[in-house]
């Protein structure tokens, strides 16, 4: 798949790759559908719309998996909640207030602006959620 600049993907979607990742790239459509709260049916019409992307690869009763290209984009949408969250907390937002209100406007974040506030925030290693990568060329833009 291209490069992607993180706006490709409704924020379901978005959520849906990043748990995928954080259970270590495969997961059954059960749980995700438990996960969710979700109908298995929702959840399978969605995975069947993702595979598409190339962003995962799905075997019927053995689960889904995170494409290499999907294991970098989830691994990107992971780094952008992160900063987002860190970001707000310089502003007074608690971890717990930071983290609930980047889950409702990250997905409308372009990679281009998160790798400018990543920039300007030094490259942090470590956000209010977890560790952050630089994987994708961020930490590269500024020596």
């Amino acid at each position: 798949m291209e490069t992607h600049n993180g706006l490709e993907i409704s924020p379901r979607k978005v959520e849906y790759l990043k748990f995928i990742q954080d259970k270590g790239g495969r997961v059954r459509t059960t749980d995700l559908a438990a996960h969710f709260m979700v109908d298995p049916s929702t959840i399978t019409k969605t995975i069947a719309e993702l595979s598409g992307t190339g962003l995962i690869s799905h075997e019927p009763y053995r689960g889904i998996c995170l494409t290499n290209e999907g294991k970098r984009y989830a691994g990107f949408l992971i780094k952008r909640h992160r900063i987002l969250s860190l970001m707000l907390t310089h502003y007074g937002f608690s971890h717990d207030e930071a983290c609930k209100e980047a889950s409702r406007f990250e997905s409308q974040v372009s990679k281009d602006a998160i790798d400018r506030i990543c920039a300007a925030m030094g490259h942090p290693g470590r956000g209010i959620c977890g560790e952050i990568t630089h994987d994708d060329g961020c930490h590269n833009q500024d020596p």
